[in-house]
C-alpha cells in the first residue's frame, strides 16, 4: 500500500523507534489491555492476548469474531491470509512476524524477519512465506528457519511482489524497474524497465498485469513482455488501493487540493472490456483500502483508516446503511486482507492490534486447506540425567513399576514379520474422468478424502462372486454405483468439452481414429444418433434415400438424405443431424408418441431410453415409408427424378416390409382372413419359468407367426367374441427388424438365464478345445462376422453372455408356414445357403443397445458391421468389420462384443438382419436429384415483399456457376436456446451446454464477371421455432423480419435455400468469406476444404489472434463496415475484396516471406490500436483503397434500376 497522504501521526513509528522500545506503555494503548501482560525486556508480548469476548455471528453478515494483540503498541503492517493453511500472518513495522491459526486466533509461531525495516508484503507458498522489506527478501518455513535470504541492491526501495507462477515472483517498489526472481536458483532473471516509477501494488489477471503507481496512474502490462497495453490516470494526487475482478477495476486514491492531497470519496471504476471509466461510484467513507469479495455478486469492500467499512456494487449506487464499524485499539487501521474463502475479513490497526471479521460462527479461510503440522509439546524431565557412555551405570535409577503382566516390548517374532497390505483401489470418480497420454493418465482430484491420506481396507473381500462387491465405495452412496466400474470406457456417455475456442481445439480424432464420421450429441434429441448411423450403414437406404427430393418444407426423408450426404463427404470429422433433428421437431405424430423430450429430461436421463429408441424405430420407418410413396415430380425442385416404385408401396416398403394374412377364427367356426404388413417385429417372450433352453430362432418365431386369444368383432355372431388370432406370412422382408421390448427384469432374466444356458452347451460342445482366453488379435480374423471367413474357435470370455446368433435360417413352408432356425456354417456349409426355394440366410448387422449407468441417466449406442462398400470409399480396402458407434466415438470391436449382452449394464434394445447378398438385389448408384433451376427465381413467402425491396439479382441462365468460380459466402444467425454454463469454484466459466444457433439470413455474392460484387442470393429464412435472441447488433435480423405475416424480406425455407448451397457446393465452386467454418457448421453443411478460402484464416499469423472483417476492412480497403450492425452482404462483399487484396499482397501465393511481413505490420498495428477501427472519419487505413467503392456503388444501382425497370 502506498502511505503518501495518509495522517501525519504516523511519522511518530520511524523504525529507529521500533528498535530500542521500552517495555511501558504506549500512550496511544487503552491501559485495559494490559491486563495480565507481561513484557519482556524487548518490549514484546510474551503471548497473543484476546480483546473481547467471541460474540455472536449472524449468518452471512459480517461480524467481528476475534482480536488479539500481535505485537504491543507497534504497528501492524501487513497482514495476509495463507493460502494453503488456516492460518493468518501479520507482520509489524518492527519487522516482526507473527502467525494465527485458526478463527480463534491461536498463536502459532513468532520470529524476527528483519532488524530495521518493517514488512512490507507477505506471500504464502506450498513449503514456506516470502517476506519483502525494503531491500530484502526472505524465504521462511512457517515455524520460521530460513530457506533463502536474498539482498537486494542497498538503493532499492521495494513495495510490492507478485507470484505469477509457483516458481516466478516480480518485486517492484519506488524505482524506475521491475524485478524478475526465480524462486527455484534464487536469482534475478530480468529486469523490466518501468516509466513511471513508483509501483507499490501490483495485480493480474489472464490478460494482464496491472501496475499501481505513486503518481495515481494504473497501467496495463503485457504478461509475456511486460510492454504497456493501456494505462488509466486514476488520481491527480497519489493511488491508495486497487482491485481487479472479471472485467472491472476499481480504484481509491488522494486528489490535489490547494491545501495538499485529500482523500478523493469518488471510487474509479474502469470497464476493461472498452479500456474505458464509467460512472465513478461515491461511498461515505473516506477509502484507504479495497477489495472485490465476489460471493453472490461483485462486491466491494471499502475501508477507511478511522475503521469504517463500506459493502457496495461497483456498478450501483452505495447506500448508507451497508456501513459497520471496526474498533481498532488505536487511532488508524493499517492494514485490511481478504481470505480465499471470503469468509473472513483481517485489520491490523497502529496499536498492534489484529481484528477478525467473518460472516460465520465456524468460518474457514481456504476452500480446501492442508492440515498445519504442530510442534510437540515440550516435556519437563523430572528425573535424573544418565550417562549412557558409563557400562556400568545402573539402569535402576529410573523407576518401574513392578508388575507380574508381559511387557510392551516382549513382542512374539510371529508379529514381528513384515505383512504388506494390499493396495486400496483408486478412486471410481477418478476413474471415469481419467485420460490417458501414453501410459500415464491423468485426472483431476475429487477431493473426497484427506489430502495425502488413503484409508486400507484391511477386511479380505468375499471370494464369492457379488455384482455389488466388485464396486469399490463412492461418496455418493453405494446403492447409486453399481454400474460405474462394470460399464467400459467405451461404452459410457461421451460429451464435448468446451473451451472459450468453442469446439475449435477439442480433440475428436482422440475418440475416432477411423475415416467413418461420428455425430455430436448436444443437440435436442439426439439420443437417435445411433439408429441414424444403423441406417447410413445399410447400403440401399443409403443409396435409396439420397436419391430422393420432394417439395415437402420438412420431409424426414430429404433431411435424413442430405445427412447421410454429409456423412458420406466426411473424413472422420463428426456431423450434426441439427436440419434433421429440426424436421423431426415439427412432426405432429413424433410429439403425440412422446419421442420429443424435454431438454431436462434429456440431460437427467428421465426417459426411458429404451422404450424410446424403440418407437423412434417403428416410428422412422413409417415416416420415411409415408415421405417415399409420392409420386409427383416437384415443382419447386425441378429435377428431383421419379418414383421407385408404384404408388402404394415405397423403397422402405421393398426393403423392410413384411406381407402377411391375420386369420381370426369365432368359437362358431366362423373365420375371417385380412392382408396387412409390418416394418418391424416385437420380441414375445414364453412364460415359461423352468429354465428351460429355447433358441432365438424359436423366441423369434413364436414372436413373428403370433398367436393370441383376444375379444374381436365375429360378423357371423354380430357381437364381440373370443377369437384365436394368428399370423401367416405371406412374403418375408429383405431387411428383418426387431424389437427386443427387454423392458422390465423379466425379460432380462430371461436372456440372462438363456445366456447361461447357451454358455454352458457351447462348453460341453467343444469340450478342450475353447481356449480360456482371446488367442486370436481382430487382425488373425478375416471379416470378422463373414461367413468366409476363416472358422476359428472361440474363447470362453468370447462366449459369455451370448444368446443371438450371427446368421439364421428362414424357409417358407407350402401351407404359410414359417421355419426358423439358427444358421452357422459349421451346420450347414456355405454352399447350402439359398440352394432350395424359399430358403434366405439373414446375417446380423446391428444391434442397439441400452447402457445402464446411474451416474449419467443412461446412453444408447450401436454395434454395426459396415460392409465392404464402405470401407471401399473410405479406405480403398475390401473388407468387413464390427464397430461400435457411440455418438462421435467410433473404434472397431470383436464381432463377439456385438452379441455379448450383460444385462447387468449393457441391454439390447434392437436387432437389425439383412438378407445375404442383399446389395446385389438394388441399384445402388446415387444420381445427385439436385438441379441448377434451383438457383433461378422463386417466390417470397412474405406476403407484403415488393420489387423495391429486392436485394438481390437472381442468376440468369448464362450466369450459371462453373467448377472453380468465386462466390462470396455469409450468413447471419439468431439463437433459439441460450448457453448452459455454470461458474466454479475460483471464478472461472464453465460451458455445459453450447448456445443453440439457427441460420436467418444467407447471401451469395457474384465472384466474377461483369456483376461481379452483385448478391444473386439474399434469402430470409423462414423459422417455426421460436427466437429468444435475434443478435441485432451482429445480425442486422429484427423481430419480424422472418414472419411470413409482416415481413418485407425475401423469405425462404431453410430446405430452398440449402439446395441451392448443396448445388453450388457439387457443382465445385469455391466460397470466400470470414469465418465460414461456424457458417457452414450452422447451415448443416459439410463442404470439401479445398472449396473454402476463408479470410480469417488468409491473414492470420500462427499461435495469433483471429483478426476481425471490420479491422481488416479498415486496414487493406480503407472501408469502415459493420457501423450499428451487421449486414451479410456488405460482409461477404468485403470477403471477396480481401480476398483479391491476398493474391495481389502474396503475388498469387508465389511470394509468402514478403506477405508475412504484411502480416507482421497488421499484427503490430493491431496491438497498437487494441484491434479497434478508429472513428474519425479523418483518419484513414495505413493501405491504399483496393476496391473502387464509388464505381461499386454505381454498379450496383445501374444493374438493380435496370432489372427493376423490366
Amino acid at each position: 500500500m502506498n502511505f503518501e497522504g495518509l495522517d501525519p501521526g504516523l511519522a511518530e513509528y520511524a523504525p529507529a523507534m521500533h528498535s530500542a522500545l521500552d517495555p511501558v506503555l504506549d500512550a496511544h494503548l487503552n491501559p485495559s489491555l494490559l491486563q495480565n501482560v507481561e513484557l519482556d525486556p524487548e518490549g514484546v508480548a510474551l503471548e497473543a492476548l484476546p480483546v473481547q469476548e467471541s460474540v455472536h455471528i449472524m449468518e452471512g453478515v459480517y461480524s467481528e469474531l476475534h482480536s488479539v494483540v500481535a505485537e504491543v503498541g507497534v504497528p501492524v503492517s501487513v497482514s495476509h491470509f495463507d493460502l494453503h493453511e488456516e492460518m493468518l500472518w501479520v507482520g509489524s513495522h518492527g519487522g516482526h512476524a507473527t502467525s494465527f491459526f485458526g478463527p480463534a486466533l491461536e498463536r502459532y509461531s513468532s520470529f524476527q524477519v528483519n532488524g530495521s525495516d518493517d514488512i512490507r508484503q507477505i506471500q504464502s507458498l506450498e513449503n514456506g512465506i516470502l517476506f519483502l522489506t525494503k531491500n530484502n527478501l526472505k524465504y521462511m518455513a512457517r515455524g520460521g528457519l530460513i530457506i533463502f535470504d536474498y539482498l537486494l541492491d542497498e538503493s532499492e526501495d521495494m513495495h510490492s511482489l507478485l507470484l505469477t507462477d509457483s516458481s516466478t515472483l516480480l518485486v517492484g517498489g519506488l524505482q524506475n524497474h521491475i524485478l524478475e526472481i526465480d524462486l527455484n536458483t534464487v536469482q534475478e532473471t530480468q529486469k523490466y524497465a518501468v516509466e513511471i516509477p513508483g509501483v507499490t501494488i501490483m495485480r493480474q489477471t489472464n490478460r494482464f498485469f496491472f501496475c499501481g503507481h505513486t503518481s495515481g496512474k494504473v497501467s496495463l502490462r503485457d504478461l509475456r513482455s511486460f510492454k504497456v497495453e493501456h494505462e488509466f490516470d486514476a488520481f491527480s494526487g497519489s493511488l491508495s488501493d486497487f482491485d481487479v475482478h472479471g472485467n472491472l477495476l476499481a480504484a481509491c486514491g488522494f486528489s490535489s487540493r490547494l491545501t495538499g492531497l485529500a482523500c478523493d470519496r469518488f471510487l474509479k471504476v474502469y470497464d476493461l472490456r472498452m479500456m474505458r471509466a464509467i460512472t465513478p461510484l461515491q461511498v461515505h467513507v473516506d477509502p484507504a483500502f479495497l477489495r472485490f469479495i465476489p460471493t453472490y455478486t461483485s462486491r466491494l469492500a471499502i475501508i477507511s483508516q478511522s475503521g469504517q467499512c463500506q459493502f457496495c456494487e461497483p456498478t450501483g449506487l452505495a447506500n448508507p446503511a451497508d456501513i459497520f464499524h471496526v474498533n481498532p485499539v488505536g487511532p488508524l487501521l493499517m492494514t485490511f486482507d481478504v481470505s480465499a474463502s471470503k469468509q473472513a475479513l483481517a485489520f491490523g490497526d497502529s496499536e498492534g492490534c489484529v481484528h477478525l471479521w467473518t460472516d460465520s460462527p465456524e468460518p474457514s479461510f481456504n476452500p480446501y486447506s492442508r492440515e498445519t503440522e504442530f510442534a510437540l509439546p515440550c516435556l519437563v524431565d523430572s528425573l535424573p540425567p544418565l550417562d549412557w557412555s558409563q557400562d556400568l551405570l545402573p539402569l535402576s535409577l529410573i523407576p518401574v513399576p513392578l508388575t507380574t503382566d508381559t511387557l510392551l516390548s516382549d513382542w512374539p517374532a510371529a508379529n514381528s514379520a513384515p505383512a504388506p497390505r494390499r493396495a486400496p483401489p483408486v478412486d471410481a470418480e477418478i476413474l471415469r474422468t481419467m485420460k490417458k497420454v501414453g501410459f500415464i493418465g491423468y485426472a483431476p482430484n475429487p477431493r473426497t478424502r484427506l489430502r495425502n491420506q488413503i484409508p486400507y481396507r484391511l477386511k479380505e473381500l468375499d471370494s464369492e462372486f457379488d455384482s455389488f462387491s466388485q464396486v469399490t465405495e463412492s461418496p455418493i452412496g453405494r446403492e447409486e454405483e453399481p454400474h460405474l466400474h462394470m460399464v467400459s470406457k467405451k461404452y459410457r456417455k461421451v460429451t464435448i468439452k468446451y473451451s472459450k475456442l468453442g469446439l475449435e481445439d477439442f480433440d475428436f480424432k482422440h475418440y475416432n481414429k477411423t475415416l467413418f464420421a461420428g455425430l455430436e450429441p448436444h443437440i435436442p434429441n439426439a439420443y437417435c444418433n445411433c439408429m441414424i448411423q444403423v441406417l447410413y450403414f445399410l447400403e440401399p437406404v443409403r443409396c435409396l434415400i439420397q436419391n430422393h427430393l420432394c417439395q415437402k418444407e420438412f420431409c424426414l426423408a430429404c433431411e435424413l438424405g442430405f445427412l447421410f450426404h454429409m456423412l458420406d463427404l466426411s473424413r472422420g470429422d463428426p456431423c450434426q443431424g441439427s436440419n434433421f433433428l429440426r424436421a423431426f421437431r415439427t412432426i405432429p405424430e413424433a410429439s403425440a408418441l412422446g419421442l420429443i423430450l424435454a431438454d431436462s429430461d434429456e440431460a437427467s436421463g428421465k426417459g426411458n431410453l429404451a422404450r424410446l429408441i424403440q418407437r423412434w424405430n417403428r416410428f422412422i420407418l413409417t415416416q420415411l415409408h409415408q415421405d417415399m410413396q409420392e409420386l409427383e415430380v416437384p415443382q419447386a425442385y425441378r429435377g428431383a427424378g421419379g418414383s421407385f416404385c408404384s404408388s402404394g408401396d415405397s423403397v422402405i416398403g421393398q426393403l423392410f416390409s413384411c406381407e402377411m394374412e391375420n386369420c381370426s377364427l369365432c368359437r362358431c367356426g366362423s373365420e375371417t382372413v385380412r392382408a396387412s404388413s409390418t416394418l418391424l417385429f416385437t420380441l414375445s417372450y414364453p412364460e415359461d419359468k423352468t429354465g428351460k433352453n429355447y433358441d432365438f430362432a424359436q423366441v423369434l418365431k413364436r414372436s413373428i407367426c403370433l398367436e393370441q386369444n383376444t375379444q374381436a368383432w365375429c360378423d357371423n355372431c354380430e357381437k364381440y367374441q373370443p377369437t384365436i388370432q394368428t399370423r401367416n406370412i405371406c412374403h418375408l422382408p429383405d431387411i428383418l427388424v426387431i424389437n427386443c421390448e427387454v423392458n422390465s427384469s423379466k425379460e432380462a432374466d430371461f436372456w440372462r438365464m438363456q445366456a447361461e444356458v447357451a454358455f454352458k452347451m457351447a462348453v460341453k460342445k467343444h469340450g478342450g478345445e475353447i481356449s480360456k482366453n482371446k488367442e486370436f488379435s481382430l487382425a488373425d480374423r478375416k471379416e470378422l462376422g463373414s461367413p468366409e471367413g476363416v472358422l476359428l474357435c472361440p474363447s470362453i470370455e468370447e462366449l459369455k453372455n451370448v444368446w443371438l446368433p450371427f446368421s439364421i435360417r428362414m424357409k417358407m413352408t407350402k401351407n404359410k408356414g414359417l421355419d426358423v432356425c439358427n444358421w452357422t456354417e459349421v451346420q450347414w456349409g456355405p454352399a447350402r445357403a439359398e440352394e432350395e426355394h424359399g430358403v434366405y440366410v439373414y446375417d446380423l448387422m446391428a444391434t442397439v443397445v441400452h447402457i445402464l449407468d446411474s451416474r449419467t441417466g443412461g446412453s444408447l449406442v450401436a454395434h454395426i458391421k459396415v460392409g465392404e462398400t464402405y470401407h471401399q470409399r473410405k479406405e480403398g480396402v475390401t473388407h468387413q468389420q464390427w464397430y461400435l458407434f457411440n455418438d462421435f466415438l467410433i473404434e472397431p470391436i470383436d464381432k463377439y462384443e456385438a452379441v455379448q449382452f450383460d444385462m447387468n449394464w449393457k441391454v439390447p434394445a434392437i436387432l437389425y438382419y439383412i438378407k445375404r447378398n442383399l446389395n446385389s438385389r438394388y441399384n445402388l448408384n446415387i444420381k445427385n436429384p439436385i438441379e441448377a433451376s434451383v438457383l433461378l427465381a422463386e417466390a417470397s413467402l412474405a406476403r407484403k415483399q415488393r420489387k423495391t425491396h429486392t436485394t438481390f439479382i437472381p442468376l440468369m441462365l448464362n450466369e450459371m456457376p462453373q467448377v472453380g468460380d468465386l462466390v462470396g459466402l455469409d450468413a447471419e444467425f439468431v439463437t433459439l436456446n441460450e448457453e448452459e454454463a455454470e461458474l466454479r469454484s475460483d471464478g472461472t466459466k464453465s460451458t455445459i451446454k453450447p448456445s443453440q444457433m439457427s441460420v436467418a439470413r444467407i447471401t451469395c455474392v457474384r465472384g466474377q464477371g461483369p456483376n461481379e460484387g452483385i448478391p444473386f442470393i439474399d434469402d430470409y429464412i423462414s423459422t417455426q421455432e421460436q427466437v429468444v435472441d435475434y443478435l441485432t447488433q451482429y445480425s442486422g435480423i429484427k423481430p419480424g423480419d422472418l414472419d411470413a405475416k409482416i415481413s418485407s424480406k425475401h423469405l425462404t425455407t431453410l430446405k430452398s435455400t440449402y439446395l441451392k448451397l448443396r448445388f453450388l457446393i457439387d457443382i465445385g465452386v469455391k466460397f470466400v468469406g470470414h469465418g465460414l467454418q461456424k457458417d457452414f457448421r450452422v447451415i448443416n453443411l459439410m463442404v470439401p476444404k479445398d472449396q473454402v478460402l476463408d479470410t480469417v484464416y488468409l491473414f492470420h499469423m500462427p499461435r495469433k489472434r483471429m483478426i476481425s472483417l471490420r479491422f481488416l476492412a479498415w486496414y487493406f480497403l480503407d472501408l469502415k463496415i459493420q457501423g450499428e450492425t451487421h449486414d451479410s452482404i456488405e460482409d461477404a462483399r468485403t470477403a471477396l475484396q480481401l480476398y483479391r487484396k491476398y493474391l495481389e499482397l502474396s503475388k498469387n501465393g508465389t511470394e509468402p516471406e514478403s506477405f508475412h511481413k504484411v502480416l507482421k505490420g497488421l499484427y503490430e498495428k493491431g496491438r497498437k490500436m487494441d484491434w479497434k477501427v478508429p472513428e474519425p472519419e479523418s483518419q484513414t487505413s495505413p493501405k491504399s483503397k483496393a476496391w473502387d467503392g464509388t464505381r461499386e456503388t454505381g454498379l450496383d444501382a445501374a444493374v438493380f434500376s435496370s432489372v427493376l425497370a423490366l
